[in-house]
């Protein structure tokens, strides 16, 4: 990895805006396909029914293989992530031979980060991620994106609603951002789409290759694709282990040694 690895760190987890624990074994899903149109007669009772698929739990433990394109430099690392739900992200990044480079958190104020490689080390409050993203970004989309949920404010009443078969599409403004979200038959989400052309900013995420682990049903694969301007960054996640409502710890600490990074 090149020197600005910093940097690259930052944007990956700013978009997702985590070591390895015990895993239970993976169950593909197949998920529920309809074969005719089912209009959407009541907008609550939809909205409902999306919400009560929304993945619940207390902490969240995955391992994911990931590939990094930040404007064509690509880069295969593995993602160790742990979330305490609306409390807290915690990320450890490791490259070859499963040395950590990096190590993440993120809270709802704030984001913390340490560059081994370079022996840096960053401390920003959660308003570094809108160099990256939209500010209608917070703490919570971050974490609905890494499980595969949907964003809660796309969930409101104001929402537009259509179907065609085997999906359902939201779609609406949200203040200065244009979005829209496709629901599949499940009431699971496939894709979320998020745009702000005055900004030069949009956001696609993919769900794909739905597995069963404790009970739950979540994407093994989501894809990311930004663009805030000119920076195009692409990001994969392959989760290989899952895991919810174990115990979990979050160690982070900054060596004496380390500078702020510049």
């Amino acid at each position: 990895m090149k020197r600005n690895i910093l940097n690259k760190l930052l944007v990956v987890c700013c978009l997702l805006a985590m070591v390895s624990c015990k895993a239970r074994k993976q169950v593909l899903v197949a998920r529920k396909v309809d074969s005719v149109v089912k209009p959407v007669d009541d907008k609550a009772t939809k909205l409902a029914a999306i919400r009560a698929q929304q993945l619940n739990f207390n902490t969240f433990a995955a391992k994911a293989k990931t590939n990094l394109d930040i404007n064509g430099n690509s880069n295969d690392v593995t993602l160790n992530i742990r979330i305490s739900k609306d409390k807290k992200i915690w990320v450890s990044i490791t490259a070859i031979l499963g040395v950590e480079v990096a190590r993440v958190i993120i809270t709802p104020d704030s984001i913390l980060l340490i560059n081994r490689l370079e022996g840096v080390y960053l401390k920003k409050p959660f308003s570094y991620v809108y160099a990256y993203a939209s500010k209608q970004v917070n703490y919570k989309t971050l974490e609905s994106l890494l499980v595969g949920n949907a964003i809660p404010e796309l969930l409101n009443e104001k929402t537009d609603i259509t179907s065609i078969i085997g999906s359902t599409t939201l779609s609406g403004d949200l203040e200065d951002l244009v979005y829209k979200l496709i629901i599949g038959a499940d009431n699971k989400v496939t894709q979320t789409n998020l745009d702000n052309q005055s900004q030069g900013q949009s956001l696609q995420v993919a769900n794909n290759t739905f597995i069963q682990a404790n009970n739950r049903i979540l994407p093994s694969q989501i894809n990311i694709a930004s663009v805030v301007k000119d920076k195009k960054i692409h990001v994969n996640l392959h989760y290989t282990k899952v895991d919810f409502d174990q115990q979990l710890e979050y160690p982070f600490s900054i060596p004496d040694r380390y500078e702020p990074a510049k």
